[in-house]
């Protein structure tokens, strides 16, 4: 059945992304092959794709009223009655609305309430009445009930603002839709895990609103678990967990009081399972545990906020030095020596890690860099032949340099021949690719030096029109 979705109009890119992933978690797509599944989407009559307003196609309402009430990015799920051009149009659409479908929400023992939305354009009270009004052809038989009712209809409206469109998408004509609300999103959940009063923060810690967005892609729920190979502060792991996921760490923190552990116990979520400490790039599996990650969310170091660093030293990596025993009466307390651990690597280290410990169907989510002046209409990224990718979304940074969130699903079983083919195809990737990518100096890649982005700024100031402009997905 089609249904109206109403996203928040903000992360574009990953809207769509988050429902087809909930879809899934909520057995949408039961049956079907995992890398070809997908929704169909329709955009109602003269809208911009990145206008908030689609129409989707779900397998029943109970699906709908699940996804709308875990996703971050749906503001809501509606039944639609009508929709029209024009209130003459609307009503005509709505009285055609089958009976036997609205009969059961119009009974003289429901109660109901109309609430009005609009985007492009803000009402006042006195103007919400007067739409209110114009519903008084329906027949409904309850009560009007402004705290709990037993139904919520909403009047939307996107208004055709023309060229003040404010930075937003443009709407070429003015459509006005009128529906039955299936589910909307819980939104005190972002203010009550937000950064800014949680006990344990570092300077990478992941934003909470995209770290619930990366626990989404992933599939977190009660049963599974994930694991995040470079955890800082436990941020994405927090979300998972919220979610009902049994989650690992790889470190601890700042002492008994102000560390990962602290997090968790601040929102009274279940600690995760354990505590390993490691180098990616020398995993401390033992020989031939495989498939033991339900997912794997992460956020790697790629050199601009934080660089990666590997055990090993310089001089052992070059061979000046040999491998050597840590003594036992050294053991407790000891640092090892690190050397520069290059984004290249890092991230084949990744998905190998993934190839071998996440479960047939198992998700990997993680972020990866492209500078745009690098970036073509399409950017290359990171594979592996266990995975297929389902979703790409973008968040630009900055001017010179993007971030995608990367979602794969494990397709294939990890072999020998599997790594071979793996390292082959990272060497290529490698080799193709541009040189910050090897040298993982990203960090200088993206800051210019402050002349250019002197010129860069004139430049736009010099070609700016003073009326606000859409600015495309990343308003």
């Amino acid at each position: 059945m089609w249904y109206l979705c109403v996203f928040f109009h903000r992360l574009l890119d990953y809207r769509k992304a988050e429902v087809e992933a909930l879809a899934k978690l909520f057995g949408a797509f039961e049956g079907e092959e995992e890398s070809f599944h997908s929704l169909e989407w329709k955009l109602p009559l003269h809208h911009h794709p990145d206008c908030p307003y689609h129409f989707v196609n779900l397998p029943s309402e109970q699906i709908a009223s699940n996804i709308a009430k875990r996703s971050i990015l749906v503001k809501g799920i509606y039944e639609l009655w009508g929709e029209g051009s024009s209130y003459e149009e609307l009503e005509e659409a709505i009285k055609s609305y089958p009976e036997d479908l609205k009969a059961p929400y119009m009974t003289s023992d429901s109660t109901f309430r109309i609430i009005i939305d609009s985007f492009g354009n803000s009402l006042t009270f006195q103007e919400q009445n007067e739409r209110i009004l114009k519903f008084a052809f329906i027949p409904f038989k309850g009560k009007v009930n402004l705290k709990k009712p037993d139904h919520k209809f909403w009047f939307m409206e996107t208004d055709n603002y023309g060229s003040k469109n404010n930075g937003l998408p443009p709407v070429a004509e003015k459509r006005i839709f009128f529906g039955r609300e299936i589910g909307t999103a819980d939104r005190k959940l972002l203010p009550t895990y937000q950064l800014k009063s949680r006990n344990y923060l570092g300077p990478t810690a992941m934003d909470a609103e995209m770290a619930f967005l990366m626990a989404n892609q992933a599939l977190a729920a009660p049963g599974k678990l994930v694991y995040d190979p470079f955890v800082g502060t436990g941020s994405i792991l927090v979300a998972a967990a919220h979610f009902g996921a049994i989650t690992m760490v790889v470190r601890d923190g700042r002492g008994p009081d102000c560390n990962v552990w602290s997090n968790f116990k601040q929102y009274g979520l279940p600690m995760p399972v354990g505590l390993l400490r490691a180098d990616n790039n020398l995993p401390p599996w033992r020989p031939g545990l495989k498939e033991m990650f339900d997912a794997i969310i992460c956020d790697p170091p790629y050199g601009v906020r934080a660089g990666g660093r590997k055990s090993g030293g310089r001089k052992l990596l070059k061979g000046v030095v040999a491998p050597y025993t840590v003594p036992d009466d050294k053991r407790i307390g000891h640092i090892p020596s690190t050397a520069p651990y290059s984004l290249a690597e890092c991230v084949h280290d990744l998905l190998d890690l993934a190839a071998q410990m996440l479960v047939m169907g198992g998700r990997l989510v993680f972020f990866y860099p492209v500078l745009s002046e690098d970036a073509s209409s399409e950017p290359s990224f990171p594979e592996h032949p266990c995975f297929s990718l389902l979703a790409v979304s973008e968040q630009i940074l900055s001017f010179r340099y993007s971030r995608f969130l990367l979602t794969m699903v494990k397709t294939g079983s990890y072999t020998k021949e599997v790594a071979e083919e793996a390292t082959k195809m990272h060497l290529d990737f490698k080799e193709n690719h541009v040189k910050w990518l090897e040298e993982g100096n990203l960090h200088s890649a993206v800051f210019c030096p402050n002349d250019l982005q002197t010129d860069v700024v004139k430049e736009s100031k010099s070609n700016s029109d003073p009326s606000r402009k859409y600015r495309g997905k990343y308003v």
